[in-house]
């Protein structure tokens, strides 16, 4: 049996836009690829509403990507496979990240993946490193509006390209999740449950054509 480890933020969580509960197990997208990837494969998910890849939230500082890992990745042991989710929150205004830091802080997040499995279970798994959705047209109608501006709109669509060039310096799978689901309409940053499946499907057929090259 294989473990998967889901590292990300509030759409690997399953906030649902607008309600602000979470999608059923089920609906959610780690759940639906469990599904589809069936008892060979343990998909455990760990996102958290809010989740910087290294920033600490001046409110909720606790949602620092970084602080987390170690602690995640020692009791999840052993992982074959790391889906790293992150860089939406780090558009947030507070942090005036320019999307080059944003990936800067995804490449240190993938460090301490490689440079810890190593330490603590002596192989390195594979990573998925995802780049975000982009933030909708509509955000300044959003709830998050204030926390996220319209600038974020633009840096959004800037970060794959910095996505891929962290993914090919550190040997990971580039994922680019804006080529396949758009933020809800409902509040321009969270996936609907239609989002949900095609994260799913997408990620179970690299995950697929991945164990293929083995």
């Amino acid at each position: 049996m294989k473990t998967i480890l889901c590292y990300g933020d509030s759409n690997t969580y399953g906030y649902i836009p607008r309600r602000g509960m979470r999608y059923p197990r089920d609906v959610r997208w780690p759940g639906r690829l469990q599904n589809l990837l069936g008892e060979e494969y343990t998909v455990i998910e760990e996102g958290c509403s809010g989740r910087t890849t290294v920033y600490d939230d001046p409110l909720e500082g606790w949602k620092n990507g970084l602080d987390y890992l170690k602690p995640c990745i020692h009791s999840h042991k052993p992982i074959d496979i790391v889906i790293l989710a992150l860089g939406s929150n780090d558009l947030k205004e507070t942090f005036h990240a320019t999307p080059a830091e944003i990936a800067k802080g995804a490449e240190m997040l993938v460090d301490v993946i490689q440079t810890f499995t190593m330490e603590k279970q002596e192989y390195v798994p594979k990573i998925i490193l995802v780049s975000p959705t982009e933030i909708g047209e509509e955000i300044a109608d959003s709830f998050f509006y204030g926390a996220f501006m319209e600038n974020a709109i633009v840096r959004s669509k800037e970060l794959p390209k910095y996505y891929k060039e962290v993914a090919e310096r550190k040997g990971c799978i580039f994922f680019n999740a804006a080529e396949y689901v758009k933020p809800s309409e409902a509040d321009s940053l969270h996936f609907t449950p239609e989002g949900h499946e095609i994260m799913a499907k997408e990620l179970y057929r690299v995950i697929c054509e991945m164990e293929k090259r083995e």
